[in-house]
């Protein structure tokens, strides 16, 4: 089910009349509704794919628990590599087994002998694997290392690992946030739910006018790049900077209102990271449930590998151990999003970028206010902040592309025969309205539209909510970008 369909407009008010009008009085009660409800809309794709959460769910309930009941360190790491092998094979399997076949049988094409009718299959991808797997593995890592104990109720648990604002494309939530909330009463909150219907508004409104707008755009010039001069190939690029951003950061902000009509906070995903001035803000700010999950998970536990001595001397030894580590997390984080080399390639040049900060060290900038709570920025933060967006939207050729030479050709048009663009500028005012706007939302991600003065605020309501239905479509609707992730 599609936030931005119909189906959506009715499921919603439902659930939420049930949820705070019939069964508001009995926490369990109001579990079991978010569990059935929850199945109900990722069954809406494909209900066949329920059975995949349903074990992913089952296994690490039973795991969480065994490995919290034993005190032998090599059975609670058997137990927890039965947790990872479980939802990687899962993931493994759905994401990436043709595209490992496909690398395979371009190394040993040499030898005459076609593989690909024998060991190639038409698998679909389910829908949110990438999220709710990370999702579980990441309470049974939480309970390994003691930082969280695990719950006895399995309705609350499999509620948890199904909750649907976030299920299919995140935030990737933590159970030590979202279980505990999971796990006691909910009263609605007035104050909460406004707040929650307006980031409803604000993410129907990037997803359905800004990046459904520019997609037309973006999906035109990619195809036909090799016709275009380089002015229109940087616009095309540019575009599809801001749709991405706006499609993913969109769905974000809806789900995380969704979530508050519930009475749930949910962790935010994105701080304005288009504001940010280097790559390690920008990664603090974009995708953020993902980028902490490979922190905690993969970057710090590799760096607390590294010897004592070379950590207290932080000599050379040290200083190339923690660039493979960069390296490995960045192109696992390249990995995670597709199953194709151009995501490899992209998570290598945020790893390049990244390097430098690593290597010499380099300013770590607060998220908590945009420019550190500057109205204007300094002419040095801004442009570090030009620089830094250039280098990311330069990354996107590689993350839009087919294939990673159709991204170095994109590049070397791009580059090799720029001139001012004479068309394709449409897309320009809606990123304009975009910049705009969200610099007077910038000190507060998670309730934007919030003017003191209530003229302001109303109208905005309306103008956004007049776009959205002058663009929203009943037939043809425009899926989220990170659903195919």
């Amino acid at each position: 089910m599609l936030f931005n369909s119909l189906e959506f407009f009715l499921f919603l008010p439902i659930v939420f009349f049930l949820y705070w009008f019939f069964f508001n009085r009995n926490i369990q009660l109001q579990n079991i509704l978010l569990l059935v409800c929850s199945y109900i809309f990722y069954g809406w794709w494909d209900w066949r794919f329920l059975s995949l959460i349903a074990g992913s769910t089952i296994v690490d309930y039973f795991i969480g628990l065994k490995i919290n009941g034993v005190d032998n360190i090599k059975y609670k790491k058997f137990l927890l590599w039965i947790s990872i092998s479980f939802n990687l094979s899962l993931l493994g399997f759905f994401k990436y087994f043709n595209f490992f076949i496909d690398s395979f049988i371009y190394l040993v094409s040499g030898i005459g002998f076609d593989f690909t009718s024998y060991w190639t299959l038409n698998i679909i991808l389910p829908v949110g694997i990438s999220f709710y797997t990370f999702q579980t593995m990441s309470y049974s890592l939480d309970i390994y290392y003691g930082k969280l104990k695990p719950t006895k109720n399995f309705i609350s648990f499999a509620a948890f690992v199904s909750f649907f604002p976030q299920l299919v494309a995140g935030p990737i939530e933590r159970a030590s946030n979202l279980l505990p909330q999971i796990q006691k009463l909910r009263k609605f909150n007035y104050k909460q739910g406004v707040q929650g219907l307006r980031l409803i508004l604000w993410g129907m409104f990037k997803k359905v006018v800004i990046a459904d707008s520019l997609a037309a755009n973006v999906d035109y010039i990619f195809s036909n790049y090799v016709y275009y001069s380089g002015g229109i190939l940087f616009l095309g690029l540019l575009y599809f900077s801001f749709q991405i951003y706006c499609d993913f950061s969109g769905y974000s902000d809806i789900a995380i209102g969704v979530s508050k009509l519930f009475g749930i906070e949910i962790m935010s995903n994105f701080k304005f990271p288009y504001f940010s001035r280097n790559i390690e803000e920008y990664w603090n700010r974009w995708h953020i449930s993902l980028s902490s999950w490979f922190r905690d998970y993969i970057y710090i536990p590799l760096f607390n590998k590294i010897d004592d001595d070379d950590i207290i001397d932080q000599n050379l030894n040290y200083k190339i151990q923690g660039i493979k580590i960069t390296l490995v997390t960045f192109l696992i984080s390249g990995l995670w999003h597709g199953s194709n080399w151009t995501f490899v390639i992209w998570g290598l040049i945020h790893s390049l970028l990244y390097l430098p900060l690593f290597i010499f060290g380099s300013r770590n900038y607060s998220t908590d206010k945009v420019w550190d709570g500057k109205k204007i920025p300094s002419l040095s933060q801004f442009i570090k902040n030009v620089a830094t967006f250039f280098c990311v939207m330069i990354s996107w050729v590689f993350f839009r592309s087919d294939s990673v030479s159709n991204g170095f050709e994109y590049l070397n048009l791009m580059f090799s025969n720029f001139s001012l663009p004479a068309s394709q500028r449409s897309g320009i005012i809606f990123i304009f309205i975009l910049i705009l706007l969200e610099y007077l939302f910038k000190d507060d991600e998670r309730n934007p539209i919030n003017f003191k003065m209530r003229f302001f605020r109303y109208s905005t309501y309306i103008i956004l909510a007049y776009f959205i239905f002058s663009h929203f479509k009943l037939i043809n609707l425009s899926q989220f970008i990170y659903f195919q992730f």
